[in-house]
């Protein structure tokens, strides 16, 4: 039997579009901050944990469901001395769109981020917690999950659209964006910072800072992240260990394995090794 400090991960290759990680132990889990390309959404089911979601911090706690947009930093650790459990689950944001345009919860079939980090309604909160319990399960068919899971998102979207009924607001153009886009493209390259920095017209000294002030975190860290996303993508694939940490600019797989785990709480190995229909 896997250790309750282990995280389990659960995916469906009739479902390729969810993917569930639940952790029954996770006082020894310390996340870096990181993002994903996938709409995200987590229930706290025991402790209390401090919740940073790009410049915004919370303090959660069990009965909490928490939502992080794609592409947008953030980090879920534990308060000190407290008990930790949780369900996270990330879902392909397109065919996220495409649910919630089917039901006519949204007006187009592009995906558009959601407002708010966070959302206490115990009915929800519950029909969450048990739709992950049913992807879990064995004794269901894929297409029951399917269902059930659809079900759900659609009341969590009803729930999240009556909450936060004002319109987004756009940001201003901001230069840092065209190096976040750059590091996303060619984060298998490893150009220096500084020869970015160059490269967009900033100091070194400054795009570090205002970096990391915007996204939570440095362009090496950003960087660092992208090829992790790559780096689990091609392990779901099947691919060995020390081939992907290769590939993805690792030479040394210890440190691919010590990056990794920072980023996504488990070893590679526990990555890979996940539950699945």
């Amino acid at each position: 039997m896997m250790p309750s400090t282990h995280p389990l991960f659960w995916r469906d290759s009739a479902l390729p579009f969810v993917e569930l990680r639940q952790v029954l132990d996770g006082r020894k889990v310390s996340y870096a901050p990181h993002s994903h390309q996938e709409w995200s959404i987590g229930a706290i089911l025991d402790g209390r944990s401090e919740f940073l979601c790009a410049d915004r911090l919370y303090a959660v706690e069990q009965g909490a469901l928490v939502m992080m947009n794609p592409d947008v930093v953030h980090a879920c650790n534990p308060r000190q001395d407290s008990p930790w459990a949780y369900y996270m689950m990330h879902l392909d944001k397109d065919w996220l769109a495409a649910l919630l345009f089917s039901h006519g919860i949204r007006q187009t079939q592009d995906w558009q981020n959601t407002v708010g980090d966070t959302l206490l309604s115990a009915q929800t909160y519950q029909a969450f917690v048990d739709v992950c319990n049913d992807l879990i399960a064995t004794d269901l068919a894929s297409v029951e999950k399917r269902q059930r899971l659809e079900a759900v998102l659609v009341d969590v979207f009803i729930q999240l659209k009556s909450d936060n009924s004002e319109s987004i607001t756009a940001l201003p153009t901001n230069n840092l964006y065209q190096v976040a886009h750059y590091l996303h493209q060619y984060c298998l390259q490893d150009t220096s910072i500084e020869q970015i920095s160059t490269e967009f017209g900033f100091s070194t000294g400054y795009l570090v800072r205002a970096f990391k002030r915007h996204f939570n975190m440095t362009p090496h860290a950003y960087r660092l992240n992208r090829r992790i996303q790559l780096g689990q993508q091609a392990l779901k694939q099947g691919q060995s260990i020390a081939d992907v940490a290769q590939t993805i600019g690792f030479s040394d797989q210890a440190h691919f394995q010590r990056v990794f785990k920072q980023r996504v709480a488990a070893t590679p190995d526990q990555y890979r090794r996940s539950v699945s229909s």
